[in-house]
Protein backbone atom coordinates (compact mmCIF):
# COMPACT_ATOMS: atom_id res chain seq x y z
CA UNK A 1 0.00 0.00 0.00
CA UNK A 2 2.94 2.35 0.60
CA UNK A 3 3.67 4.71 -2.26
CA UNK A 4 7.19 6.08 -2.58
CA UNK A 5 7.81 9.45 -4.16
CA UNK A 6 10.48 9.12 -6.83
CA UNK A 7 11.31 12.76 -7.52
CA UNK A 8 11.92 16.11 -5.84
CA UNK A 9 10.61 19.52 -6.83
CA UNK A 10 12.02 23.01 -7.16
CA UNK A 11 8.74 24.98 -7.43
CA UNK A 12 5.39 24.95 -5.67
CA UNK A 13 3.69 23.88 -8.88
CA UNK A 14 6.04 20.89 -9.21
CA UNK A 15 5.42 19.92 -5.59
CA UNK A 16 1.68 19.93 -6.18
CA UNK A 17 2.12 17.84 -9.32
CA UNK A 18 4.04 15.25 -7.30
CA UNK A 19 1.37 15.34 -4.61
CA UNK A 20 -1.40 14.84 -7.16
CA UNK A 21 0.44 11.91 -8.76
CA UNK A 22 0.87 10.20 -5.38
CA UNK A 23 -2.80 10.71 -4.54
CA UNK A 24 -3.97 9.35 -7.88
CA UNK A 25 -1.82 6.24 -7.49
CA UNK A 26 -3.26 5.61 -4.05
CA UNK A 27 -6.78 6.39 -5.27
CA UNK A 28 -6.56 3.80 -8.04
CA UNK A 29 -5.88 1.16 -5.39
CA UNK A 30 -8.91 2.28 -3.40
CA UNK A 31 -11.18 2.13 -6.46
CA UNK A 32 -10.27 -1.47 -7.27
CA UNK A 33 -10.24 -2.79 -3.70
CA UNK A 34 -13.65 -1.35 -2.77
CA UNK A 35 -15.53 -1.56 -6.08
CA UNK A 36 -16.06 2.19 -6.24
CA UNK A 37 -18.49 2.69 -9.10
CA UNK A 38 -19.05 6.37 -8.24
CA UNK A 39 -16.10 7.62 -6.20
CA UNK A 40 -13.57 7.04 -8.96
CA UNK A 41 -11.65 8.80 -11.72
CA UNK A 42 -14.80 9.87 -13.55
CA UNK A 43 -16.13 11.61 -10.45
CA UNK A 44 -12.94 13.50 -9.68
CA UNK A 45 -12.66 14.59 -13.31
CA UNK A 46 -16.23 15.91 -13.12
CA UNK A 47 -15.49 17.79 -9.90
CA UNK A 48 -12.27 19.19 -11.41
CA UNK A 49 -14.21 20.41 -14.44
CA UNK A 50 -16.99 22.03 -12.42
CA UNK A 51 -14.58 23.58 -9.91
CA UNK A 52 -12.52 25.05 -12.74
CA UNK A 53 -15.61 26.56 -14.37
CA UNK A 54 -16.64 28.16 -11.10
CA UNK A 55 -13.14 29.44 -10.40
CA UNK A 56 -12.86 31.09 -13.81
CA UNK A 57 -15.89 33.22 -12.94
CA UNK A 58 -14.59 34.36 -9.54
CA UNK A 59 -10.95 34.69 -10.62
CA UNK A 60 -11.47 38.24 -11.88
CA UNK A 61 -12.27 39.31 -8.31
CA UNK A 62 -8.95 38.00 -6.92
CA UNK A 63 -5.42 39.47 -6.87
CA UNK A 64 -3.41 37.87 -9.69
CA UNK A 65 -0.64 36.54 -7.43
CA UNK A 66 -3.22 34.86 -5.17
CA UNK A 67 -5.33 33.43 -7.99
CA UNK A 68 -2.63 31.19 -9.46
CA UNK A 69 -1.90 29.45 -6.16
CA UNK A 70 -5.58 29.07 -5.30
CA UNK A 71 -6.29 27.56 -8.72
CA UNK A 72 -3.62 24.90 -8.15
CA UNK A 73 -4.91 24.13 -4.65
CA UNK A 74 -8.53 23.93 -5.81
CA UNK A 75 -7.65 21.53 -8.61
CA UNK A 76 -5.73 19.34 -6.18
CA UNK A 77 -8.62 19.30 -3.70
CA UNK A 78 -10.96 18.23 -6.48
CA UNK A 79 -8.64 15.29 -7.21
CA UNK A 80 -8.00 14.32 -3.58
CA UNK A 81 -11.22 14.96 -1.68
CA UNK A 82 -12.50 11.35 -1.94
CA UNK A 83 -9.12 9.62 -1.61
CA UNK A 84 -10.19 7.23 1.17
CA UNK A 85 -13.64 5.63 1.47
CA UNK A 86 -14.39 4.10 4.89
CA UNK A 87 -17.55 2.00 5.07
CA UNK A 88 -19.29 0.93 8.26
CA UNK A 89 -19.30 -2.83 8.97
CA UNK A 90 -22.11 -4.58 7.10
CA UNK A 91 -24.37 -6.68 9.31
CA UNK A 92 -26.73 -7.72 6.51
CA UNK A 93 -25.34 -8.83 3.14
CA UNK A 94 -28.44 -7.44 1.43
CA UNK A 95 -28.44 -3.90 2.76
CA UNK A 96 -26.61 -0.78 1.56
CA UNK A 97 -23.10 -0.16 2.82
CA UNK A 98 -22.84 3.21 4.50
CA UNK A 99 -20.27 5.77 5.58
CA UNK A 100 -20.23 7.66 8.86
CA UNK A 101 -20.15 11.40 8.22
CA UNK A 102 -16.62 12.80 8.33
CA UNK A 103 -14.75 9.51 8.79
CA UNK A 104 -13.66 9.12 5.17
CA UNK A 105 -12.72 12.79 4.99
CA UNK A 106 -10.61 12.56 8.17
CA UNK A 107 -8.79 9.51 6.81
CA UNK A 108 -8.25 11.31 3.50
CA UNK A 109 -6.76 14.34 5.23
CA UNK A 110 -4.43 12.12 7.27
CA UNK A 111 -3.05 10.44 4.17
CA UNK A 112 -2.59 13.74 2.36
CA UNK A 113 -0.60 15.07 5.32
CA UNK A 114 1.70 12.06 5.05
CA UNK A 115 2.26 12.67 1.36
CA UNK A 116 2.94 16.37 1.94
CA UNK A 117 5.53 15.61 4.61
CA UNK A 118 7.31 13.28 2.20
CA UNK A 119 7.35 15.86 -0.59
CA UNK A 120 8.54 18.69 1.66
CA UNK A 121 11.36 16.52 2.98
CA UNK A 122 12.59 15.91 -0.54
CA UNK A 123 12.99 19.57 -1.53
CA UNK A 124 15.43 22.12 -0.19
CA UNK A 125 13.72 24.96 -2.06
CA UNK A 126 11.68 27.02 0.38
CA UNK A 127 9.44 28.32 -2.42
CA UNK A 128 8.57 24.73 -3.36
CA UNK A 129 7.27 23.82 0.09
CA UNK A 130 3.61 23.06 0.61
CA UNK A 131 3.02 25.30 3.60
CA UNK A 132 1.06 24.89 6.80
CA UNK A 133 -1.40 27.43 5.39
CA UNK A 134 -1.80 25.36 2.22
CA UNK A 135 -2.50 22.25 4.28
CA UNK A 136 -5.04 24.13 6.37
CA UNK A 137 -6.83 25.24 3.21
CA UNK A 138 -6.79 21.67 1.82
CA UNK A 139 -8.18 20.29 5.07
CA UNK A 140 -10.92 22.91 5.25
CA UNK A 141 -11.92 22.26 1.65
CA UNK A 142 -12.17 18.50 2.10
CA UNK A 143 -14.13 18.94 5.33
CA UNK A 144 -16.53 21.24 3.45
CA UNK A 145 -17.64 18.26 1.34
CA UNK A 146 -18.95 16.42 4.42
CA UNK A 147 -22.71 16.00 4.07
CA UNK A 148 -25.57 15.89 6.55
CA UNK A 149 -29.15 14.72 6.02
CA UNK A 150 -32.13 17.07 6.21
CA UNK A 151 -35.15 14.90 7.13
CA UNK A 152 -37.63 17.58 6.08
CA UNK A 153 -36.18 17.87 2.59
CA UNK A 154 -35.23 14.18 2.53
CA UNK A 155 -31.93 15.24 1.01
CA UNK A 156 -28.30 15.82 1.90
CA UNK A 157 -26.53 19.16 2.13
CA UNK A 158 -23.10 20.44 3.24
CA UNK A 159 -23.29 22.19 6.64
CA UNK A 160 -19.98 24.03 6.14
CA UNK A 161 -21.62 26.19 3.49
CA UNK A 162 -23.89 27.60 6.20
CA UNK A 163 -21.24 28.52 8.80
CA UNK A 164 -21.92 32.25 9.05
CA UNK A 165 -19.86 32.79 12.22
CA UNK A 166 -16.79 31.12 10.69
CA UNK A 167 -17.10 31.46 6.91
CA UNK A 168 -15.04 28.99 4.90
CA UNK A 169 -12.45 29.86 2.29
CA UNK A 170 -13.16 30.44 -1.38
CA UNK A 171 -11.49 27.13 -2.28
CA UNK A 172 -13.60 25.22 0.24
CA UNK A 173 -16.85 26.75 -0.98
CA UNK A 174 -16.07 26.15 -4.65
CA UNK A 175 -15.07 22.54 -4.01
CA UNK A 176 -18.22 21.81 -2.01
CA UNK A 177 -20.47 23.37 -4.66
CA UNK A 178 -18.67 21.51 -7.46
CA UNK A 179 -18.84 18.20 -5.60
CA UNK A 180 -22.65 17.98 -5.67
CA UNK A 181 -23.25 20.37 -8.57
CA UNK A 182 -24.00 17.97 -11.41
CA UNK A 183 -27.70 18.86 -11.68
CA UNK A 184 -27.09 22.61 -11.66
CA UNK A 185 -24.09 22.59 -13.98
CA UNK A 186 -24.51 19.54 -16.23
CA UNK A 187 -28.20 18.76 -16.38
CA UNK A 188 -30.58 15.88 -15.80
CA UNK A 189 -28.73 13.05 -17.54
CA UNK A 190 -25.50 13.71 -15.64
CA UNK A 191 -27.47 13.95 -12.40
CA UNK A 192 -29.33 10.69 -13.04
CA UNK A 193 -26.13 8.93 -14.04
CA UNK A 194 -24.51 9.92 -10.75
CA UNK A 195 -27.53 8.52 -8.89
CA UNK A 196 -27.22 5.21 -10.72
CA UNK A 197 -23.53 4.93 -9.95
CA UNK A 198 -23.99 5.82 -6.29
CA UNK A 199 -26.63 3.12 -5.96
CA UNK A 200 -24.37 0.48 -7.49
CA UNK A 201 -21.45 1.53 -5.27
CA UNK A 202 -23.51 1.50 -2.08
CA UNK A 203 -25.14 -1.85 -2.90
CA UNK A 204 -22.31 -4.21 -3.86
CA UNK A 205 -24.58 -7.23 -3.45
CA UNK A 206 -26.63 -5.93 -6.39
CA UNK A 207 -23.40 -5.71 -8.37
CA UNK A 208 -22.78 -9.37 -7.52
CA UNK A 209 -26.36 -10.29 -8.46
CA UNK A 210 -25.72 -8.73 -11.85
CA UNK A 211 -22.42 -10.58 -12.17
CA UNK A 212 -24.07 -13.96 -11.59
CA UNK A 213 -27.13 -13.20 -13.69
CA UNK A 214 -29.44 -13.70 -10.69
CA UNK A 215 -30.90 -10.20 -10.65
CA UNK A 216 -33.10 -10.62 -13.71
CA UNK A 217 -34.65 -13.81 -12.29
CA UNK A 218 -35.07 -12.75 -8.65
CA UNK A 219 -38.82 -12.19 -8.85
CA UNK A 220 -39.33 -15.80 -9.91
CA UNK A 221 -36.72 -17.65 -7.87
CA UNK A 222 -36.06 -15.40 -4.83
CA UNK A 223 -39.11 -13.19 -4.28
CA UNK A 224 -38.08 -11.95 -0.83
CA UNK A 225 -34.72 -10.77 -2.10
CA UNK A 226 -36.42 -9.30 -5.17
CA UNK A 227 -38.61 -7.17 -2.91
CA UNK A 228 -35.56 -6.16 -0.85
CA UNK A 229 -33.76 -4.90 -3.97
CA UNK A 230 -36.92 -3.25 -5.28
CA UNK A 231 -37.33 -1.27 -2.07
CA UNK A 232 -33.71 -0.10 -2.17
CA UNK A 233 -34.00 1.00 -5.79
CA UNK A 234 -37.28 2.76 -5.03
CA UNK A 235 -35.76 4.68 -2.10
CA UNK A 236 -32.88 5.83 -4.30
CA UNK A 237 -35.30 6.82 -7.05
CA UNK A 238 -37.40 8.85 -4.62
CA UNK A 239 -34.23 10.45 -3.24
CA UNK A 240 -33.27 11.57 -6.75
CA UNK A 241 -36.36 13.76 -6.84
CA UNK A 242 -36.15 15.14 -3.30
CA UNK A 243 -32.43 15.87 -3.65
CA UNK A 244 -33.04 17.76 -6.90
CA UNK A 245 -35.70 19.90 -5.24
CA UNK A 246 -33.30 20.59 -2.38
CA UNK A 247 -30.55 21.62 -4.82
CA UNK A 248 -32.95 24.07 -6.48
CA UNK A 249 -33.82 25.57 -3.10
CA UNK A 250 -30.36 25.63 -1.52
CA UNK A 251 -27.94 26.45 -4.34
CA UNK A 252 -28.57 30.22 -4.46
CA UNK A 253 -28.01 30.40 -0.67
CA UNK A 254 -24.77 28.43 -0.95
CA UNK A 255 -23.35 30.86 -3.51
CA UNK A 256 -23.73 33.82 -1.18
CA UNK A 257 -20.24 33.34 0.28
CA UNK A 258 -18.65 33.99 -3.12
CA UNK A 259 -17.64 37.43 -4.46
CA UNK A 260 -20.92 39.25 -5.13
CA UNK A 261 -20.15 40.29 -8.74
CA UNK A 262 -19.63 36.64 -9.70
CA UNK A 263 -22.94 35.27 -8.39
CA UNK A 264 -25.27 36.47 -11.20
CA UNK A 265 -22.93 34.98 -13.82
CA UNK A 266 -22.84 31.63 -12.02
CA UNK A 267 -26.62 31.51 -11.61
CA UNK A 268 -27.40 32.60 -15.18
CA UNK A 269 -24.63 30.81 -17.08
CA UNK A 270 -23.23 27.91 -15.05
CA UNK A 271 -26.45 26.98 -13.22
CA UNK A 272 -28.70 27.32 -16.25
CA UNK A 273 -30.03 23.76 -15.82
CA UNK A 274 -31.31 24.44 -12.31
CA UNK A 275 -34.83 25.45 -13.31
CA UNK A 276 -38.37 24.58 -12.21
CA UNK A 277 -38.99 23.09 -15.65
CA UNK A 278 -36.09 20.67 -15.30
CA UNK A 279 -37.13 19.68 -11.79
CA UNK A 280 -40.63 19.02 -13.09
CA UNK A 281 -39.25 16.97 -15.97
CA UNK A 282 -37.09 14.94 -13.59
CA UNK A 283 -40.10 14.26 -11.37
CA UNK A 284 -42.21 13.18 -14.34
CA UNK A 285 -39.72 10.57 -15.64
CA UNK A 286 -38.45 9.19 -12.31
CA UNK A 287 -40.36 6.14 -10.98
CA UNK A 288 -41.38 6.97 -7.42
CA UNK A 289 -44.72 5.18 -7.08
CA UNK A 290 -44.58 2.68 -4.18
CA UNK A 291 -45.89 -0.07 -6.47
CA UNK A 292 -43.27 0.41 -9.21
CA UNK A 293 -42.20 -3.06 -10.44
CA UNK A 294 -38.63 -4.21 -9.94
CA UNK A 295 -37.98 -4.48 -13.68
CA UNK A 296 -39.05 -0.87 -14.24
CA UNK A 297 -36.56 0.27 -11.61
CA UNK A 298 -33.80 -1.91 -13.07
CA UNK A 299 -34.47 -0.33 -16.45
CA UNK A 300 -34.54 3.22 -15.04
CA UNK A 301 -31.20 2.72 -13.28
CA UNK A 302 -29.73 0.98 -16.36
CA UNK A 303 -28.13 -1.59 -14.07
CA UNK A 304 -27.33 -4.18 -16.74
CA UNK A 305 -25.39 -1.75 -18.94
CA UNK A 306 -23.66 -0.17 -15.94
CA UNK A 307 -22.45 -3.54 -14.75
CA UNK A 308 -21.07 -4.36 -18.19
CA UNK A 309 -19.07 -1.12 -18.23
CA UNK A 310 -17.63 -1.51 -14.73
CA UNK A 311 -16.86 -5.18 -15.12
CA UNK A 312 -14.76 -4.28 -18.16
CA UNK A 313 -13.00 -1.46 -16.30
CA UNK A 314 -12.23 -3.70 -13.30
CA UNK A 315 -10.71 -6.34 -15.55
CA UNK A 316 -8.45 -3.76 -17.16
CA UNK A 317 -7.47 -2.29 -13.78
CA UNK A 318 -6.47 -5.64 -12.33
CA UNK A 319 -4.18 -6.53 -15.25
Amino acid sequence: MDIHLQASSSTFSESMMLLKAAVLERFNQEILEKKLCYHNQAHIEAVQRRACQLFQVVRAELPHEMADRLAILLDFCAVAHDLVQVFLPVTDAHSPRRREAGVSETATIHEIRQFIQGINQQTSHLSAQITVEDMHLIQEAIEATICAYDPQEQAIYQPSLYEHDHPISLVARLLAIADIGSLAMEGLESYNQEGRLIFLEENPDVYDLLATGRLLHLATHEPDLAENVRQRLLRRSQFQVSFAKSRFKRSPQELEGLPAPAIPTILNELFSDLTPANIQQLESVTPTDPDTPLQSLIDFFQLTSLYTVFNSLNKKGSQ
